[in-house]
């Protein structure tokens, strides 16, 4: 069979006649087997990179991504478009896994999806060297990097599998990367020595940074998307916010919904395809909202909590004008942000006693023996975990990732598995069944019509439907199938939708559970290292665009003039910490006692009385201070 050139699998699977810069370059240099990096900021068409040179060979391509969500997000999409692709991910049972593997061995399936973990099992391990594997793209390559953001020590794995597959070449892909990472990415991966790294500059023409200091956060957002017309995501900290400011906004006519990763999946979908197609205009969410989801026409990108490190800021801001026309990442701050980012690094990195305290309790929990578990996965529910064992949600959740880290377990975001059924009984037997037990038949006979194979292997059902079908309420078809079930005549599992804690090795003794404490203290100082960053990119008065590209090596781009630095919005200001002092003093002067605009400017320096006046303006403004009819202010705090 004739195989497609690049511009032809484009043409013919995305209807795009040519490829965005650096694309091509990218796509050929896979093409000619040469490792390679591909440095592209968010909505930079990475997927493209690795899915088009794949539909140019012959053979599997293997795609590793942490994040289920964007595998199965990827997936689907494959799937529309005609091309045969499957993703393998904690929560899927052993006949799945197995059976997605053999059609990878007999060549029908395109891309696989995998976790790292999952690329390193045995069931895996054994199956690869009988594969045609064309290509082994890594997304999200910077995982790979303890000098990086989002380390996952699962990817330092990858190198040791391509012994198995010594002539495939590799493709390793990020949308942020600083130096030192991009250096420990191709070291780590172990590529060849003419391998090629392409590095697209993360500048953005069309996107003006605004940082804004505000005490009333809420108001603010609500001027900033009342002046900026069309679509918006608003970020916020924890899944509270999103609901709380949702509602904020649509009291005030600013249609929005919001979005987190304990929606159920079915809402998650929804609300994602109503806000693409512009069906509500503002998407409140937190970080888990955005990955893979190229909506090109976002306006305006407002983070009403500075995240702790800026490569988080600059993906999530990046989702904004991909268009190519003008758009705006604003982030609004104060001095609460600080204090939230300095306690949050506090509680990041609990005591070596603490973190075996949650692995023991993990096994308690799951009621666990020692030296069983391995490659196990359940359902997690961190909030019911902590108040079985009177544990702190935030401690628990950073031992976890100590845990993680170390390679002791894995925990995903959140898997929707849907229903599934099977047939225990063969055809005979099940007749005789159904002679005796006839209020059945009907139910039987449906599941027969809508599910191929399930004598054969477990079938996804859909039980909203099948209800419909037999004009039965959706809870009573569920109470038949239980009770089939526990008759041994099918075996049926519900649909999950949980984040799920899998167990790399089996469950250990306490005393076998070691943390790698210099390894700890490293990923301690680079956590300390990149809030202080992104502490400095708010607080500071510089141009904005310049300071993220700087962090990214970018060293020497012009001034964006379009930032609010650029604008001189902060001309009455030296510094943002300079304005805090300036507030705190206010405040302890009125704290005293209420006093006039004069009295309260003549307790500071001449040459800070103009920078004053406009703070008092500010706190004014924000309802921070009131001034009642006799002109005496007031600190409402």
């Amino acid at each position: 069979m004739t195989q497609l050139t690049p511009h032809q699998a484009l043409k013919k699977y995305w209807g795009f006649d040519d490829f965005r810069p650096l694309q091509l370059d990218i796509v050929q240099a896979a093409l000619s087997g040469k490792d390679t990096l591909a440095l592209l900021p968010t909505g930079g068409g990475k997927s493209v990179c690795f899915q088009v040179p794949a539909l140019c060979m012959e053979g599997v391509c293997i795609v590793v991504s942490p994040l289920i969500a964007l595998m199965k997000d990827q997936v689907k999409n494959l799937q529309k478009i005609g091309v045969s692709a499957q993703a393998i991910y904690s929560g899927l049972k052993y006949q799945d896994i197995d059976r997605i593997l053999d059609n990878c061995v007999h060549g029908g399936v395109k891309f696989l999806y995998l976790s790292p973990e999952r690329l390193r099992t045995e069931l895996l391990l054994a199956r690869l060297p009988k594969m045609k594997v064309c290509l082994l793209a890594i997304d999200e390559a910077h995982c790979i990097s303890q000098w990086g953001y989002d380390f996952r020590p699962s990817y330092l794995g990858i190198a040791e599998v391509r012994t198995l597959i010594p002539k495939t070449p590799m493709l390793a892909l990020t949308a942020t990367a600083t130096a030192p990472v991009v250096q420990d990415i191709q070291d780590k991966l172990e590529f060849g020595k003419d391998s090629q790294v392409f590095q697209k500059s993360f500048g953005r023409d069309n996107l003006a940074y605004v940082v804004l200091y505000e005490e009333n956060k809420k108001a603010k957002l609500l001027e900033i998307l009342t002046k900026i017309k069309g679509s918006g995501v608003v970020y916020v900290m924890n899944r509270r916010l999103t609901k709380d400011i949702a509602y904020f906004l649509n009291k005030n006519n600013i249609s929005a919904d919001y979005y987190h990763a304990g929606r159920p999946n079915s809402e998650r979908e929804q609300i994602q395809e109503d806000w693409i197609n512009d069906k509500s205009r503002i998407m409140v969410a937190t970080n888990a909202f955005g990955m893979g989801i190229d909506k090109p026409n976002v306006r305006v990108v407002v983070h009403l909590t500075l995240p702790d490190n800026l490569e988080a800021y600059f993906q999530e801001a990046g989702r904004g004008g991909r268009d190519g026309k003008k758009a705006f990442a604003a982030l609004i701050y104060n001095q609460s942000d600080r204090i939230r980012l300095e306690q949050q690094y506090e509680q990041s990195f609990p005591t070596m006693a603490a973190t075996k305290r949650v692995y023991q309790a993990l096994g308690s929990f799951y009621q666990l023996a020692v030296g069983s578990a391995q490659w196990e996965s359940f359902d997690f529910d961190l909030v019911s975990f902590c108040q079985t064992y009177n544990f702190n949600p935030i401690e628990t959740l950073n031992s976890l990732k100590i845990l993680m880290h170390e390679e002791y377990l894995d925990l995903s975001d959140n898997v929707f598995v849907p229903s599934t059924l099977q047939l225990l009984l063969n055809k005979e037997h099940l007749y005789d069944y159904l002679l005796k037990n006839p209020k059945t038949e009907k139910l039987i006979k449906v599941i027969l019509r809508s599910s191929q194979g399930a004598f054969l292997h477990p079938v996804n059902i859909r039980e909203q439907q099948l209800a419909k079908f037999l004009h039965i309420r959706r809870e009573v078809l569920v109470e038949m199938l239980q009770k089939l079930h526990q008759e041994e005549i099918i075996e049926y599992k519900g649909q999950k939708d949980s984040p799920q804690l899998t167990f790399l090795l089996e469950r250990l003794p306490n005393e076998s559970v070691v943390i790698d404490q210099k390894r700890f203290h490293f990923l301690k100082k680079r956590h300390l290292f990149r809030m202080e960053k992104a502490l400095y990119y708010a607080e500071n008065l510089q141009c904005r665009s310049q300071m993220l590209l700087d962090y990214f090596d970018e060293k020497g781009a012009p001034k964006c003039g379009q930032c609010d630095v650029c604008l001189g919005r902060h001309d009455k200001y030296v510094t943002h910490q300079e304005y805090y002092q300036i507030q705190q003093k206010i405040e302890y002067h009125l704290r005293q006692e209420p006093c006039d605009l004069r009295t309260l400017v003549e307790q500071f320096d001449s040459l800070q009385q103009e920078k004053v006046l406009k703070a008092i303006e500010h706190l004014l403004d924000n309802q921070v201070v009131t001034r009642t009819n006799s002109l005496l202010l007031h600190w409402l705090g």
